[in-house]
C-alpha cells in the first residue's frame, strides 16, 4: 500500500498563527514535502498570490459547525496539480498523479490517446480536453486497493472545507474502487 504524508489543516494562518473563525474566506496551497505533500492555509490579509513552490492553491472557506460537510473540488484545481507533478521524478508522486488522471478521465477532462511501451515501463498519452494539449503519464501498474487508498489521500489533500461562496465550483466524487477499476481505457491501433 502507498502512503502519503499530508499534513492536516490546523484552521489558522500560517503566517500569523491566528485562528480563522466560522464562515471565514481564506486561501489554502500545497506543496510538496519529502515524499508528501504539505498543506498552509493563510488569511486573506496574508495573501499575497501563490507562494513559490506551490503546487496548487485555492480560495476556501472555514465551515460553521452545523453546516454539513461537503466536499467540493473546482476542474481547474484538478488540472493544476496534475500538470504540475508532471515534471516530477519521485515514484509516490508519480503514482498520485496516475489517480488523478483517472478522475480527470472520468471527469471527461482528459483524453485517452494511446499506450506508449519503452521496455517495461508503460506510459499513457492522454489529452487534455481544454487546450488540446498532450500529456505522457506512467501507469504505475496500481492494485484496485492501491488505485483506491490514493483516492482517499487526494480527497484528504483536498476536502476538509467548504467551497468559497464566490465561486461556483463543481462537486467531485473520487471514484471508488469499482469504478476506478471499470474506466475502459483501450488502446488504439499502433
Amino acid at each position: 500500500m502507498t502512503d502519503f504524508e499530508v499534513s492536516r489543516p490546523v484552521g489558522q494562518c500560517s503566517v500569523t498563527g491566528r485562528t480563522f473563525v466560522e464562515g471565514e474566506n481564506f486561501y489554502s496551497a500545497l506543496f510538496a514535502a519529502g515524499e508528501g505533500f504539505e498543506r498552509k492555509d493563510y488569511c486573506e490579509d496574508q495573501w499575497a498570490g501563490p507562494p513559490a513552490g506551490a503546487l496548487c492553491f485555492f480560495k476556501t472557506r472555514m465551515p460553521r459547525k452545523e453546516e454539513p460537510k461537503r466536499t467540493f473540488v473546482d476542474d481547474d484545481l484538478l488540472i493544476n496539480f496534475f500538470t504540475r507533478l508532471a515534471d516530477s521524478d519521485d515514484a509516490s508522486k508519480l503514482r498520485f498523479r496516475f489517480v488523478l488522471s483517472l478522475i480527470l478521465l472520468r471527469k471527461r477532462l482528459l483524453k485517452y490517446d494511446r499506450t506508449i511501451r519503452e521496455g517495461d515501463v508503460e506510459h499513457w498519452e492522454m489529452r487534455l480536453m481544454r487546450d488540446k494539449s498532450t500529456h505522457k503519464v506512467l501507469n504505475p501498474r496500481l492494485t484496485d486497493d492501491e488505485i483506491e487508498d490514493l483516492t482517499g489521500q487526494l480527497g484528504s489533500i483536498l476536502a476538509g472545507f467548504v467551497p468559497d461562496d464566490d465561486g461556483e465550483p463543481v462537486e467531485s466524487t473520487a471514484p471508488t474502487e469499482e469504478a476506478a477499476a471499470s474506466e475502459e481505457i483501450e488502446e488504439s491501433p499502433a
